[in-house]
């Protein structure tokens, strides 16, 4: 079942995508016109600012539903070269604006009274934090000739080795024999084998997995070091003293939010390993918990999930919280927005794309029949959800910055883990809470181990390109420091660092404390829920409608929460705690 992606286009060779090419070079070129004439004087500064801004947001909406489009077809078909050659031929156009678009924020640093301007007309204040925004990271930005130097190499260095990792891995086949049969399985298919019931089935394919890797791990590893390295070079440039300091900026998060966060992880860690050394009892394993059972269903229910009772599922526990929520996750079943299978040649994981130039979001998934898949699902439609609150605003104000990206989708698990285990049998609710604690053991422990390695990588990219041994070695060690004894010491996953998207986003680094930022804010959240009922609905809307224009410390602050206090961050993993040691209890007395 794969997604509709007619709203944007009919086809790759719709000629509609030709003839929003060439309006977009239009719009580009107008935009290097008009700034041509903003930035030689400050007179009649709101006037231009406005009239700048518009231009901005239309380019923004063709560029985004062009971008947009091709980018899916080339998630769910890595083949497509039409796709391709189109998304390199978008980043061309959008390049010929850098220049301009560095003259103009230089321009807009330099107003004198930057609040009097903004204050002067209500489409300007509406734009107030991106604009004051946009001069504060004046200091970070370089020449508009650099900008527009940086963008174009881009396009054949980070961007293009990008493009070629989804290749290797969208090809990538894995020789597994399962049922006495010999197979070459896409890699997708193999990563779902992760929560298959059998254990036989479970450890065969983690070692087919890792085998495989040996084939494609240099290409993979020059992929990573071409990335980070360009990424180091730029952000140096730049001027940033590190490029976590560039993501904490970039993410509207200070560094005392994230280290106050990183030490309520650290110190609930025992929590986790107690956990997952009880699931290894659980399942016969004496030395820790071995990776390829880290999903492994702990009960002898052998409950399999359609797609379609999938879906409905999550739009009878979505209609428990809000009918809007409800309504949307069906509107996205019933009109295709959502690809739901694994199949040769499409990217791993799970993805949400918002669509603003059509009010309309669509899903990646690669669905495995499991109840973890249908937490994915749900996780998804959370991000469709926050589109949706979002919908009304200008496209300037939708860029939330990554920790609040996560904040509905995560959300949303808890919200169908909770609802699905007051309604089931105690089996089936012992395999929800087991599969709710294991994701909370992904998004705090193994997203931890991944901000290690990240950190560790870019440390030791700094001296020169790594190998694919390395690299692995830096991947374990992260995951010891982690998973602690909480993970089997011969059965760890020195590979974890090749399929996993996030790594290789230029733009984009330390894409994973976000996520436990996510968990345990939704946690925060979700108890605000339980305490005031239908009366936190509109405020959380609220919430999710302003990420894009306030810093995270006060969209956190505008419901009454302090991130600076180590004790909201203790609280939300209390209530992870608590299910560990109900799970933990349950599962010793089997």
């Amino acid at each position: 079942m794969e997604w509709d992606l007619s709203v944007l286009y009919a086809s790759m060779d719709d000629p509609m995508i030709q003839e929003d090419l060439e309006a977009l070079k239009e719009k580009v070129g107008e935009w290097n016109a008009l700034i041509d004439v903003i930035c030689q004087d400050d007179q009649e500064a709101p006037r231009k600012l406005e009239e700048a801004l518009k231009l901005e947001s239309e380019t923004l909406l063709l560029a985004q539903k062009l971008g947009g489009y091709v980018s899916l077809v080339s998630s769910a078909d890595t083949q497509n070269e039409k796709a391709v050659k189109y998304e390199d031929l978008i980043d061309q156009i959008l390049n010929d604006s850098v220049e301009s678009s560095t003259r103009f924020e230089n321009w807009l640093s330099h107003l004198p009274d930057l609040d009097r301007v903004i204050n002067n007309t209500p489409y300007l204040s509406e734009h107030a934090f991106v604009l004051k925004e946009m001069q504060m990271q004046e200091k970070y930005r370089l020449s508009s000739r650099e900008e527009a130097l940086v963008a174009s190499m881009r396009q054949t260095g980070s961007s293009a080795f990008a493009r070629l990792k989804d290749q290797i891995i969208g090809n990538m086949k894995v020789d597994l024999e399962l049922n006495g049969k010999a197979e070459k399985l896409p890699l997708t298919m193999v990563l779902n084998l992760a929560y298959d019931p059998d254990p036989v089935t479970r450890k065969k394919a983690y070692e087919a997995e890792i085998a495989a890797y040996q084939d494609t791990e240099d290409g993979l590893a020059a992929c990573l070091n071409a990335i980070k390295g360009e990424v180091l070079t730029v952000s140096k440039w730049r001027g940033y003293e590190s490029v976590l300091d560039e993501t904490l900026l970039d993410s509207r998060m200070d560094r005392e939010t994230l280290e106050t966060m990183l030490e309520a992880i650290r110190e609930s860690l025992p929590h986790f390993r107690a956990y997952m050394k009880a699931k290894a009892e659980a399942l016969g394993h004496t030395n820790g918990l071995p990776f390829y059972d880290l999903y492994a269903p702990v009960t002898q229910t052998t409950e399999r999930y359609t797609y379609q009772e999938a879906g409905q599922l999550i739009v009878e526990q979505f209609a428990g919280f809000d009918q809007e929520m409800a309504d949307m996750a069906q509107r996205a079943i019933d009109e295709h927005w959502i690809d739901v299978y694994p199949r040769a040649g499409k990217v791993g994981g799970a993805f949400c794309a918002n669509l603003p130039s059509v009010k309309q979001s669509r899903v990646l998934m690669n669905f495995g029949a499991s109840f973890d898949s249908i937490v994915t699902m749900a996780h998804e439609l959370g991000h469709a959800f926050h589109n949706l609150c979002s919908q009304n605003e200008s496209i300037l104000n939708l860029n939330s910055p990554m920790p609040l990206a996560e904040t509905a989708s995560t959300f949303n698990e808890t919200l169908v883990k909770k609802a699905a285990l007051a309604s089931m049998s105690d089996e089936e609710a012992l395999a929800v809470l087991e599969a709710e604690v294991s994701g909370c053991n992904q998004v705090i422990v193994d997203i931890y181990s991944r901000f290690l390695f990240e950190d560790a990588f870019f440390k030791e990219r700094a001296n020169g390109p790594l190998s694919a041994k390395e690299i692995c070695h830096l991947m374990e060690e992260a995951q010891i420091e982690s998973y602690g004894d909480g993970l089997d010491p011969h059965y760890r996953h020195p590979y974890m660092w090749t399929w996993k998207p996030h790594y290789y986003y230029a733009t984009a680094n330390y894409y994973n404390f976000p996520y436990a930022f996510g968990q345990l804010f939704a946690k925060g959240l979700y108890a605000m829920y339980v305490k005031e009922g239908p009366a936190f609905v509109s405020k959380y809307k609220q919430l999710l409608a302003s990420t894009g224009k306030m810093s995270v410390y006060d969209v956190a602050k505008s419901i009454g929460i302090n991130i600076h206090d180590i004790d909201f961050w203790r609280s939300s993993l209390k209530m992870i705690e608590e299910d560990i040691d109900t799970l933990i209890e349950k599962l010793s007395h089997r």
